[in-house]
C-alpha cells in the first residue's frame, strides 16, 4: 500500500483491507446496514414490498444481521481467552439474542403505534440505532473490565 493509499484510508476512517479486518470489522459493519434495513422491513413492510414484490426479504436480512454480529461478538477481547468452540457457541447466541429480541421489540412497537408508514420507518431505525449503541456500549464496558483487571 503506498504512502497515499495509507493516508486515505485513514482520513476516511476505514481500516486496511485484511482478513481480520473483513471478517471483523467490515463484515459486521455491512451486517448493520443489514440490521437496519430490518428494522425498516418489520416496522414498515410495504416498502419492501413496493422494492421487491415477490420476495420476502426478512430472512435474508435476518441471516445477514445474525452471521455480522456473530463475527462482531467473537472479535471482542473479552472473549479472547475462551476456547474457539465455546467463544462461537456465545456468539452465536449473543448475535441470535439482539437480532431476534430486535425483530420482537418491533413487532410489539408496530402493533402499539398508530398506523403510519413514516412513523414505523422512524422509529423502526431509531430504535435500532438505540438497541444497537447499547449493545455496542455494553460489549464495550465489558472488554474495559478486563484491560482494568490486567
Amino acid at each position: 500500500m503506498t504512502d497515499v493509499s495509507k493516508s486515505s484510508v485513514k482520513l476516511s476512517g476505514l481500516k486496511p483491507l485484511n482478513k481480520e479486518n473483513i471478517l471483523y470489522y467490515y463484515i459486521p459493519l455491512q451486517s448493520m446496514v443489514s440490521y437496519a434495513a430490518l428494522s425498516v422491513n418489520v416496522m414498515n413492510p410495504s416498502i419492501a414490498i413496493r422494492l421487491l414484490p415477490k420476495r420476502d426479504v426478512t430472512n435474508f436480512l435476518l441471516i445477514h444481521t445474525v452471521f455480522g454480529t456473530t463475527l462482531y461478538f467473537y472479535s471482542r477481547p473479552h472473549l479472547a481467552a475462551i476456547p474457539s468452540n465455546r467463544r462461537a457457541a456465545y456468539s452465536i447466541c449473543g448475535s441470535v439474542l439482539f437480532s431476534f429480541g430486535s425483530v420482537l421489540v418491533w413487532a410489539v412497537l408496530r402493533n402499539a403505534i398508530p398506523r403510519n408508514q413514516g412513523l414505523a420507518t422512524a422509529l423502526g431505525l431509531s430504535s435500532g440505532l438505540v438497541m444497537a449503541k447499547l449493545t455496542y456500549d455494553y460489549l464495550e464496558s465489558n472488554d474495559e473490565q478486563l484491560t482494568k483487571k490486567n
